[in-house]
Parts: C-alpha cells; structure tokens; sequence
C-alpha cells in the first residue's frame, strides 16, 4: 500500500500558479500571475510576478514584479552568480531576465527567440521549438548557437553532462528519436537513439543516465486488435562515447480509449514516475522499485519538481513542499 508524503508545508496564492523551480540548495521558487477581471486583457500577455519561499517552512522571502509574465512558453532556473533566471514571454517579445536569487532585484534582461521549451543551468539555457533549438549564455543572456536540420522536427529536451539530447520526429518516417548536441557549441554528435519510436511522452536527464517514457500507438488507433494502448519505460546509461541499454519496464493501462498521464522526473540516480496523485520511486541503475507515495494535490499539478529529497508540487494556486527519498 503506497504511503502518503509528508508535506512540509502547503501555501495558498491569491494569483495563479504557472511555473517552479527547485535547486539542490536554496529556495523554492514560484512564478505567477494574477488574471485580469474576466479572463479579459488588452495584450496576449499577462504581466508576471516571482516570488522565494524557504524550502524548508514555506516563508516568504521576498515577492518581485518579474519581467516575464503568463503564456506559451517558460523556464526557469538557477544562474552561477546568485541568481534566478526566468525565460519566457514579454509584453515586448521573448525575454530572458536574471533577478537575484537573495532579494528578487532585477539584475538585467535579454531579448531571445519564441520557444515552446526551455532548460536553464548555470552555464547556458536551451530552447526549443519545432524547427529549431538555441543556446544562450546564461550569465550574458546572449544567444551562441542555434540548431536546425531538414526533416526533422524537435520536441522534448534533457541533459547529461557536456551534452544534450534531444527527441527529434523524422518528417518522412513519422518515427521518433533521440539526438545527441554539445551543450556549448550547438555541434551535432550523433544519433544515439535512431527515429524508430512510435511516440516518445516524456524524457528526464541527468548526469550519466537518461529515462523515456514511450508507446508503440496513440489511443483510438488499431483498438480491433483488442489491447489497450501501453506506456512503457526505457532507461539508459550514458557516457562520452556511448548510450547503453539499462533496462525496460511497462505500466499498465486499462484504457482503450485514453493514455494514462504519466510523467517522469531524475534526481540523483533516483526516477520519480507520476501518474494520477501517485508517486513511485525507482532506482535508475535497476529500475527497482523504492516504494510509493501519494501526494495530495499530484492530480491537479501545474508542474512539479524534486531535488535531494524534497517534491515541490505546484497546483493552480497552491505550492506544497513533500519529502521524498534522496
């Protein structure tokens, strides 16, 4: 019987909740917006605010106007210099802005590409779109590369040391796969995963290992053959040369009609696997299963994150903090 994690502490919001952030040390992070009157506002932007509460007893350290706001697009992560960098969108295009991380003052502001998805680390924040990926300095908020190759189209990012890897769908195929980039330069490497995958649902990364979450169909297709469509893990091991095989695990799917939804997290060589309000933990080497959490609220999530041993759970105007397996 899975157990329910213990919450730190839960936090109503008078806006709402669109985007988190979690580091291995420091605060938690919470990006928001309060919606106009109506659902109605003058431009497609709704003006945002960014706020540090402390990880461990959910104070309000400090809540800052923010200069990327509410809609299609956003990331957000922590800078080498003390710093939180927020990239999305602005009331005058795409932005990247730093704010520090001890008082939430705006530290500078770039302007960059429309993306659909974004990576930040202390070194260089990664965007993609469908037709392309960028790199852009973190600290300079400059873009140093961008990426983009006929016939394919790009999805899903993750990251392994000096690498990153991408899920890319073949345009002539219709497959999926998984490309392989240098962080720094944007330079191709290789194809360690080649477009052969029906559907690729979810990728997590971390140094040395990388997890997918594939399915041979999507719903309502082929339903005479009399099984439901199944989601299904693959987990690798990854170095310089090389991505190796780890293990293969499926998860049950009763539903013809519907995919469950499942996402997938890595942290220090632990996968978390969300499905419903349930969160199973395993080890990445093995698969093997560490035990089961529920956590109040994971249904219902806008985003969620987990660093050394703590869940941040964001709902539509609620943030919780769990501890979790480190």
């Amino acid at each position: 019987m899975p157990r329910t994690a213990r919450r730190r502490w839960s936090k109503e919001f008078k806006g709402e909740i669109d985007g988190i952030a979690l580091g291995e040390t420091g605060p938690v992070i919470i990006h928001g917006y309060d919606p106009p009157a109506g659902g109605k506002w003058v431009d497609n932007v709704i003006p945002g605010k960014l706020g540090a509460f402390d990880r461990t007893t959910g104070e309000e350290l400090w809540v800052s106007p923010c200069e990327v706001g509410y809609g299609r697009g956003f990331g957000a992560g922590f800078g080498n210099q003390d710093d939180i960098v927020v990239l999305g969108p602005g009331t005058t295009g795409y932005r990247i802005a730093r704010m520090s991380l001890a008082s939430g003052e705006l530290l500078g502001v770039g302007d960059i590409r429309p993306f659909d998805r974004a990576l930040v680390y202390g070194d260089m924040s990664i965007t993609v779109t469908q037709d392309r990926l960028c790199g852009i300095m973190t600290a300079a908020m400059a873009e140093l590369w961008s990426y983009c190759r006929d016939g394919e189209r790009y999805h899903l990012i993750g990251r392994s040391g000096n690498h990153l890897f991408v899920v890319f769908t073949d345009v002539n195929s219709k497959k999926q796969g998984v490309l392989r980039l240098d962080v720094e330069s944007g330079d191709f490497v290789d194809v360690p995963l080649p477009a052969e995958y029906a559907v690729i649902h979810e990728m997590a990364a971390e140094d040395g290992f990388m997890v997918l979450l594939v399915s041979e169909r999507a719903p309502n297709r082929n339903r005479a053959g009399g099984k439901p469509p199944q989601l299904r893990l693959e987990a690798f091991q990854i170095d310089a040369r090389e991505v190796r095989p780890l293990w293969r695990s499926p998860i049950e799917n009763d539903s013809y009609d519907e995919m469950p939804e499942v996402s997938i997290s890595l942290n220090s060589q632990k996968l978390y696997v969300a499905s419903s309000a349930l969160l199973e933990v395993r080890d990445a080497i093995s698969g093997r299963g560490l035990g089961e959490w529920t956590l109040p609220g994971l249904d219902e999530r806008v985003g969620w994150e987990v660093a050394m041993g703590g869940g941040l759970l964001a709902e539509e105007t609620r943030a919780s903090v769990f501890e979790l397996p480190a």
